[in-house]
């Protein structure tokens, strides 16, 4: 049988209750924190996200030298990774030797890999952006039978309102 809001029962049993909903999830984190500095169960605790939706942040512009300098740097520190693993087995002149290559060649290989990866896009997607996923709102659910508990330790905590 479904909860707020679609929500399903607990493992550990129990419907789920709303103790609180906030806005920003580091406001519900918050709370969750005070439960457990408190000595709350908070295994019976859950934060539900709603209204989640995905945020692409657009940070500048993507051409085929970017993209191949971007290649390359990612390359390096492959190359770092696989130098240092051989290395291991090198004496220390050798090593340095080593690590240079490979640090050397993972640059060059992704350059190309690179740029030829944006090439083949022909212009679909000339630029760089990060995404991140949002919710419009954070519930704070808690088991039934623990409700009127948690109630009171938020009361009486560092003014979180629920």
């Amino acid at each position: 049988m479904p909860g707020p809001r679609g929500t399903g029962a607990f493992a550990g049993g129990g419907q789920p209750q709303t103790l609180a909903t906030f806005t920003r999830y580091e406001d519900a984190q918050s709370a969750v924190d005070l439960l457990s500095d408190e000595g709350f169960p908070v295994e019976s605790v859950s934060i539900v996200g709603h209204d989640i939706r995905t945020v692409e942040n657009v940070t500048g512009r993507l051409t085929k030298g970017g993209a191949a300098a971007r290649g390359a740097g990612g390359g390096a520190w492959f190359g770092l990774f696989l130098g240092l693993l051989f290395g291991l087995f090198a004496t220390n002149v050798a090593f340095i030797g080593i690590l240079l290559i490979a640090v050397g060649g993972g640059a060059l290989w992704g350059a190309l890999w690179g740029f030829v990866g944006h090439a083949a896009l022909r212009g679909r997607r000339d630029f760089a952006s990060t995404k991140t996923m949002e919710a419009g709102s954070y519930e704070v659910l808690v088991r039934g039978e623990l409700a009127v508990q948690a109630h009171q330790v938020l009361a009486r905590g560092r003014g979180i309102a629920p």
